[in-house]
C-alpha cells in the first residue's frame, strides 16, 4: 500500500479529511454501540464516528462543522464506495494497513491517556478495538481503489490546465515546499554468531519459563520485548491475514494450535522472536509476541563508517560515481536497483510513490544530513535506524533541491497539472456520489436528519 491515502479533497477518505474541532472527552461514559445509518446492507456504528473524533482529536485537526452531522455523512459517502467495490471485486492489500493500525491506536492511546481508559470508552478490549480500527483503515482503501477505477481514464489538457490555474484566486495558489531527491548508500554492520546465540537462547529462556508456568507471556513481552508498537499490550498483534507478515514468519505462526504453547524462535528482518497464538479466526490470525535485535557491537559500525568514508573519498574525487559505487557497495535492497534513488513511501502524503520528499517526509536522521547539503554534494557516513529498527551505516547524496515558492505554470506545471486534475476527479466523484445516492436504501436516524448536509439526497422515504 505504499501509494495509499493519498489527499483526496471532498471525497470520503477519512482518513485524510480535516473533521474534528474541540471534541473533549469528559463528562462522557463508554459508548453504548447502535446503527446510526443503514447505506445499502453497510451500517455505520455509533462508535464509528467516536473513533474519527477521537483519532482527528489525536491528530490535532479542527473544523467548524458539527462532528456529528459531517462525519455520519462522511462515513455514508464512503459506503456507497463500499456497494460497488463489492459489486466489482476491489480487494486491498493487507500488510500496510496493519502498520498504519498500530500506529493508530497509539495515537489514540496518547490522547485517551492509557489503553485502559480506551477500553472503557469503547466498553471493548484492545484487541476489538483494534479489529474495529482494521475494517475502517481497510475500507478507506476500498475505497480509494474504487474511486481511482471511478476516475481512471480522466486527463487534462494544456489549456485546462492554464485556464485552472488562471482561475485560482491570488491566494489559493499554492505554496510549493522544499522539495529534495536524496541517493543513498548503505550499509548493514554484520552481527557476531555470539551475539546471536545470546539472543536466542535468551528467547529460549523464556519459552521455559512460560511453558513451565514461572512466568506469563504478556509479563514478558512487556518487560523486555523491542517491539514498541506491541509490548505495551503484552506483545499482542491483533488480527492479521498471513500476507500481512513476511513469509517464514506467517508459516510458522500460522502452524501454531495450542494456545498454551510458544513456538520456536523465528528470524525475521527486524530480529528474533517467539509467538503465542491467541485465536485463529478464518483466514485472520491473532498472537502475542516477543521481538529481540541482536546488538551491533562498536568495531563492526566503525569498519563500515570507514569503509563508506573510503568510498565517499572515491566519489568526491570522481574516481567512481555515486550510482556506480550504489551498485558495487550497498546493501539496500530497496535502492539498489534505482541508482540509490530514496522513493517516498509516506502514504498520507501526495508525493508517495515519487521521488520528492518533503523535509518532513524524510526520516529525521537523513533529513538533518540534507539540510546541511548542496545539490551534487555527498555526506560523511552516519548511523542510523532504519525502519526495521535495526542500525545501517549511511552514505547520501542532494540529488537535487527545489526550494519553497509560490507555485507557477513555468517551474510547477505537473504540480499545477496535478491539481486541475484532481479538481476535475472530484466533479466526477462528486456526480457519482449524487447518482448513487438515488439508486441506494438509505436510513438515517431520527436525531441525524436535521443535519446541513453537503450532499442532499439522504433522506429517503423508504416505506
Amino acid at each position: 500500500m505504499s501509494n495509499s491515502y493519498r489527499n483526496i479533497k471532498n471525497i470520503a477518505i477519512i482518513g485524510i479529511l480535516a473533521l474534528v474541532s474541540c471534541l473533549g472527552l469528559h463528562g462522557q461514559n463508554n459508548i453504548v454501540d447502535e446503527v446510526v445509518w443503514m447505506v445499502g446492507d453497510e451500517p455505520i456504528l455509533h462508535s464509528d464516528v467516536e473513533y474519527q473524533k477521537i483519532r482527528m482529536l489525536s491528530e490535532g485537526v479542527r473544523m467548524e462543522e458539527d462532528p456529528d452531522c459531517f462525519i455520519p455523512e462522511q462515513l455514508a459517502v464512503q459506503m456507497l464506495f463500499l456497494n460497488q467495490a463489492k459489486i466489482d471485486s476491489i480487494t486491498v492489500d493487507e500488510s500496510s494497513i496493519t502498520r498504519y493500525v498500530e500506529a493508530d491506536l497509539q495515537g489514540m492511546i496518547g490522547q485517551i491517556g492509557s489503553k485502559e481508559k480506551l477500553e472503557e470508552y469503547f466498553g471493548k478490549n484492545l484487541s476489538q478495538i483494534r479489529e474495529d480500527r482494521r475494517r475502517m483503515v481497510r475500507n478507506n482503501e476500498i475505497v480509494r481503489s474504487m474511486q481511482q477505477k471511478i476516475a481512471s481514464n480522466l486527463s487534462v489538457s494544456p489549456s485546462e490546465i492554464r485556464n485552472f490555474y488562471n482561475s485560482l484566486p491570488a491566494d489559493s495558489i499554492p505554496f510549493v515546499p522544499t522539495l529534495v531527491e536524496v541517493q543513498k548508500i548503505s550499509r548493514t554492520p554484520s552481527i557476531s554468531l555470539s551475539e546471536i546465540d545470546r539472543i536466542k537462547e535468551r528467547l529460549r529462556s523464556f519459552s521455559a519459563d512460560i511453558n513451565e508456568g514461572k512466568s506469563t507471556f504478556s509479563s514478558l513481552a512487556r518487560l523486555y520485548s523491542q517491539d514498541n508498537r506491541t509490548a505495551a499490550q503484552g506483545g499482542e498483534y491483533g488480527f492479521v491475514p498471513k500476507t500481512s507478515l513476511e513469509t517464514e514468519f506467517a508459516r510458522v505462526v500460522f502452524d501454531l494450535s495450542d494456545t498454551k504453547r510458544v513456538s520456536q524462535v523465528i528470524k525475521t528482518e527486524e530480529g528474533y522472536h517467539i509467538v503465542q497464538l491467541i485465536e485463529k479466526r478464518g483466514d485472520l490470525i491473532n498472537f502475542r509476541h516477543i521481538l529481540l535485535r541482536p546488538e551491533v557491537a562498536n568495531e563492526a559500525l566503525e569498519k563500515e563508517v570507514m569503509k563508506l568514508d573510503s568510498i565517499g573519498t572515491l566519489i568526491t574525487k570522481s574516481d567512481i560515481s555515486f550510482e556506480k559505487a550504489v551498485d558495487e557497495y550497498s546493501q539496500d535492497e530497496k535502492t539498489i536497483n534505482n541508482n540509490g534513488l530514496l522513493i517516498n513511501e509516506n502514504y498520507q502524503s501526495n508525493l508517495s510513490g515519487s521521488s520528492l520528499f518533503s523535509m518532513e517526509d524524510l526520516p529525521q536522521d537523513i533529513s538533518r544530513q540534507v539540510a546541511n547539503l548542496r545539490i551534487g554534494e555527498i555526506s560523511r557516513p552516519f548511523i542510523m535506524i532504519n525502519d526495521k529498527g535495526n542500525k545501517e551505516v549511511v552514505l547520501i547524496k542532494l540529488k537535487n533541491r527545489n526550494e519553497a515558492h509560490r507555485a507557477n505554470l513555468q517551474v510547477d506545471f505537473q504540480t499545477i497539472k496535478a491539481m486541475a486534475l484532481e479538481s476535475k476527479r472530484n466533479k466526477v466523484l462528486d456526480e457519482w456520489v449524487r447518482t448513487q445516492q438515488k439508486k441506494t436504501f438509505i436510513e438515517v436516524k431520527e436525531k441525524y436528519r436535521n443535519c446541513n448536509f453537503r450532499y442532499s439526497g439522504w433522506i429517503h422515504d423508504n416505506k
